[in-house]
């Protein structure tokens, strides 16, 4: 079995082509042709978790290993570890070990520029990422290469951190400043990303109606990046409807104050059959996670 390290699964996994693979298992799950049980967590001292999540297809088959350490950033260790382990689905032969921080940051990064392809008004639109972690960082980079954004802003609780992120940017050729408040962004980006571990809504309740959100930070009913106001004013598209029940707690405190109803969200892979963009009203992707994902990238990164 060959083991892939985080530079060489970084450059296996191109986000665009990643994203295409993505579509395909999602319509493949759609079918029946692909399937993955819900995750397991398992908790771990000082509010870490353990994630354990198997897909297969048939052909290939992958079981995702993640731990999250809360505390590691205070320690300088990474807050994320994990990894993937392919295998092929007939005979179990051992194909491959992904760099699974890598794999999670950047198909989750590619489902969010797939959703924007899908479901965006405007698409070329100015970009706001909040939050300047691993998924700020990836999605930035994403949008820029998937949609050609040429245009940034960074808001995040740490100017230095927002700041870091907006020079990375800059190296990429882009057009990119860091902002005290997302407030301040959202008079021109129509394209935003919220990517913190914030218990509370990071977003003003009111948005322009064009304005497409890709809500990756909260996989934890306690979390929260959005008000329920905006849940409430969006249509709302979930990556998996059983995740978001379990995990969204932007969607779980929303329905909770009788602002949105489950009935409400539609699943990606149906907005992925039907095409067209929705009309009115701010579009919300909210995405928790899931072990398809990371079955995609295993397809992509193995199979090309």
């Amino acid at each position: 079995m060959r083991s892939f390290g985080t530079r060489e699964t970084m450059e296996l996994l191109p986000y665009g082509p990643l994203a295409e693979s993505i579509r395909e298992v999602a319509l493949a799950a759609a079918e029946g042709r692909a399937t993955a049980p819900p995750r397991v967590r398992v908790p771990l001292p000082e509010g870490g978790m353990l994630l354990v999540m198997p897909a297969s297809d048939g052909e290939l088959a992958i079981t995702k290993l993640v731990t999250v350490h809360p505390r590691n950033a205070s320690r300088g260790l990474p807050t994320i570890r994990g990894e993937v382990v392919v295998l092929a689905a007939e005979t179990g032969e051992r194909l491959g070990l992904l760099d699974g921080s890598v794999v999670t940051a950047r198909r989750t990064a590619a489902l969010s520029l797939l959703a924007a392809r899908a479901l965006a008004p405007r698409p070329e639109s100015p970009l706001l990422v909040v939050g300047a972690g691993t998924q700020g960082r990836s999605h930035l980079e994403a949008f820029r290469e998937g949609l050609g954004v040429r245009r940034a802003f960074i808001a995040s609780r740490t100017p230095e951190s927002a700041e870091g992120l907006a020079a990375h940017a800059r190296a990429l050729g882009m057009a990119a400043r860091a902002v005290r408040r997302p407030e301040e962004a959202l008079a021109e980006a129509r394209l935003v990303v919220t990517a913190t571990t914030s218990r509370e809504p990071v977003l003003p309740e009111k948005l322009h109606p064009e304005t497409f959100v890709a809500a990756v930070g909260a996989y934890t009913p306690e979390a929260a990046e959005l008000p329920p106001a905006l849940v409430a004013e969006g249509s709302v598209f979930v990556d998996t409807l059983e995740g978001a029940r379990e995990e969204a707690g932007d969607l779980i405190r929303a329905a909770a104050a009788g602002a949105f109803r489950w009935e409400e969200a539609t699943e990606f892979a149906g907005a992925l059959r039907e095409g067209g963009r929705p009309a009115g009203g701010p579009v919300i992707f909210k995405s928790v996670g899931h072990a398809l994902w990371d079955l995609a990238a295993a397809r992509r990164a193995l199979h090309g």
